[in-house]
């Protein structure tokens, strides 16, 4: 039977609710970051499978580029680990000594910089701070305990995303226009998914850049010239514009980083760090409606009221997942030639 241009129109508005669907269940279902990991290996295969075309004929390409992907995020798991493990056995070690050499030197330089009813607060010797730590821990165990759940089943998702972008990134290349309407107009939501993501990341890495630019000023020219010097300045400055490829909650990440080496050389630079990373922190606000607006041709206030709203609505996940939605909302919409 062959489909009317009436009966094409209903499966494609059809299509157009099963994806409103998912998407709305992506964010109640807390699965953002499983969308986010496998549209990430997806676009990765997608752009190294030309590359790897030009030696390897075919459509062997993508399986070659998948292995490709699995190698590079596998070491990067091993490399964290040992990254950190490395880090607890150097920098951290024996507490008792961490406390002597570092910390307490910066509770000393706090009790002679603030107020009383501050400092009283703060304790006074390694037991005091094990003591008060151990009530901490035991008066909000709770949420300890669902912190840890939670991280564990967000790297859950984030590994089984990662999975099925892998094999979506396969089946995409085994043939060309499904055989059946409703196929058709479900792949065709989905590409233009993909698109809106893709030109979200692009627009993330200027916004990254830029970070790391200000971040490099900062560390590497500003302080210097005051003569403060903060340890690992180089390292930070990589990892900025590493974590900053992760909208918004990347430039939290790099936030705590240097707001805690900066307190390893006194109170009053990390103050000042803090101060520095709240203004770039709010300026990442304007960054991502601007570049990424520009990216996706739409208005910086138009990005601005979708992340204030689905901040509201959804927290941080539908902070994070807002310029990829209105991105797919124009393309589908310029599709129709409504906007």
């Amino acid at each position: 039977m062959v489909s009317t241009p009436g009966d094409s129109r209903l499966i494609r508005i059809a299509t157009y609710v099963l994806a409103a669907l998912a998407l709305w269940g992506v964010l109640m279902l807390h699965l953002v970051s499983a969308l986010l990991a496998g549209l990430l290996v997806y676009e990765v295969v997608e752009a190294l499978t030309p590359l790897i075309r030009r030696v390897v004929p075919g459509e062997r390409a993508r399986p070659i580029a998948v292995g490709f992907v699995a190698i590079v995020v596998v070491g990067a798991l091993i490399l964290i680990v040992v990254a950190a493990l490395g880090f607890y056995r150097r920098d951290i070690g024996d507490p008792q000594e961490l406390w002597d050499a570092k910390l307490l030197p910066l509770f000393d330089k706090a009790h002679e910089q603030l107020p009383a009813w501050l400092t009283s607060r703060l304790p006074d010797s390694f037991g005091d701070f094990r003591e008060r730590g151990m009530g901490w821990a035991h008066e909000h165990a709770g949420d300890l305990k669902l912190m840890g759940t939670t991280a564990a089943r967000v790297f859950a998702h984030i590994l089984i995303g990662l999975v099925l972008g892998a094999i979506v990134a396969i089946s995409h290349g085994s043939g060309g226009r499904p055989a059946r309407p409703l196929s058709f107009e479900l792949s065709t939501r989905a590409m233009r998914l993909a698109e809106a993501f893709h030109n979200i990341i692009f627009a993330q890495l200027k916004i990254s850049a830029i970070n790391t630019t200000l971040a490099a000023l900062f560390l590497l020219a500003g302080l210097p010239m005051f003569g403060i010097h903060v340890p690992l300045a180089k390292t930070l400055v990589i990892l900025t514009f590493v974590v900053g490829l992760l909208p918004v909650v990347g430039n939290l990440i790099s936030n705590v980083l240097i707001t805690i080496a900066g307190l390893s050389v006194s109170l009053w630079v990390g103050v000042a760090a803090l101060g520095f990373l709240i203004v770039v922190h709010k300026l990442e606000y304007f960054l991502n409606a601007k570049i990424v607006g520009g990216q996706i041709r739409a208005r910086t206030w138009e990005l601005l009221i979708a992340m204030l709203v689905f901040e509201a609505a959804f927290g941080l996940a539908g902070l994070v997942a807002a310029p990829i939605y209105y991105a797919y909302l124009k393309s589908e919409l310029e599709a129709e030639e409504l906007i």
